[in-house]
């Protein structure tokens, strides 16, 4: 088969497209030739050196989500059959012609959604289902602020929040994107260049805040929630370190968190997988959940893909193709 390579740790220019072994799908594995595959920040770190995948996962080839086609079934596999098509959340290996994957971390490729479309879904979605509504509880009627509301992971959060009657509000980094953003249902937004996010939401109160930046925004975030608030962390791009004000902590009564999804064993993967199809496939179904993609790169294109996705420029996903 065929990927990109991490040849070293470095700079987008250090992935090049090379022949592979074509991996054989265990007992309860699917074999997918990769129509399509999501690009995510996790990603760039990666390949930069800094986020190893998990132990018995593929070390030099990136990639958490794909979509293509089943075209071999383990033995033990009773989900699928070769010719179906499916989307898959998956710890690494997915910039290739083909992976294997657990058949209960597939789903089914939406109808009217393209490779690429489905591709942009898996890992956005599982992070932000998992996150604001299985940890934190988001409830109808509640306000959601999300930083980074114009990722991959900001556009699923809006459109997620907004489709169970959430008001979600957004930081960004333009207006262009801010603009975008509430394009997609989002109640409002702020341009963190030009303004102080705290104090253009210190009327509002947030119930759930969504924060992949981390750093000096924690204290930010914690005077922003209201009573019985919950913060939860994703990624933490601004900085592991701040400094916590514990007393407002507890007259508040907050709940702060945070996950990583890529190591999470398969039993919860599969569990997760079957609450999506059940919660949020129905809303891809009736066009209350939309793929935003920005851009798409064929495979031999991967290190323009990931220049993109560090310069921040885009809004929604960037997709690998294979053509």
């Amino acid at each position: 088969m065929k990927a990109i390579v991490i040849t070293q740790p470095g700079g987008p220019e250090v992935l090049q497209l090379q022949e592979y072994p074509t991996p054989t799908p265990g007992a309860e594995e699917v074999l997918i030739e990769i129509k399509a595959a999501g690009l995510n920040r996790a990603d760039v770190s990666q390949r930069r050196g800094k986020y190893p995948a998990p132990p018995g996962v593929v070390q030099d080839i990136l990639g958490m989500e794909v979509a293509g086609i089943v075209i071999e079934c383990g033995p033990g596999v009773t989900m699928w059959k070769p010719g179906d098509k499916v989307c898959a959340l998956i710890a690494g290996g997915g910039y290739a012609t083909h992976v294997t994957a657990k058949e209960g971390q597939c789903l089914p490729v939406p109808e009217k959604l393209s490779f690429a479309e489905a591709a942009s879904l898996p890992e956005v979605i599982a992070t932000v289902w998992t996150n604001v509504f299985q940890r934190a509880h988001l409830q109808a009627g509640e306000n959601l602020l999300v930083h980074g509301g114009s990722s991959g992971i900001g556009i699923a959060a809006i459109q997620l929040g907004h489709a169970f009657d959430a008001n979600v509000y957004v930081t960004v980094g333009s207006e262009e994107k801010g603009k975008a953003c509430l394009e997609l249902g989002a109640a409002g937004y702020v341009n963190y260049k030009e303004q102080d996010f705290m104090q253009a939401y210190a009327g509002t109160g947030m119930d759930v805040i969504l924060d992949m930046v981390g750093g000096d925004y924690l204290d930010k975030n914690v005077q922003l929630l209201n009573t019985e608030g919950r913060l939860v962390y994703i990624n933490a791009m601004g900085g592991n370190m701040a400094q916590l004000n514990i007393s407002r902590m507890m007259q508040k009564r907050l709940t702060i968190t945070g996950t990583t999804l890529r190591p999470r064993d398969y039993t919860f993967r599969k569990a997760l997988s079957q609450e999506l199809l059940e919660k949020v496939w129905p809303l891809i179904h009736n066009g209350k959940y939309k793929p935003v993609i920005y851009a798409t790169f064929t495979y031999d294109k991967a290190p323009e893909a990931h220049a993109l996705m560090e310069s921040s420029q885009h809004i929604g996903k960037i997709i690998l193709v294979n053509e």
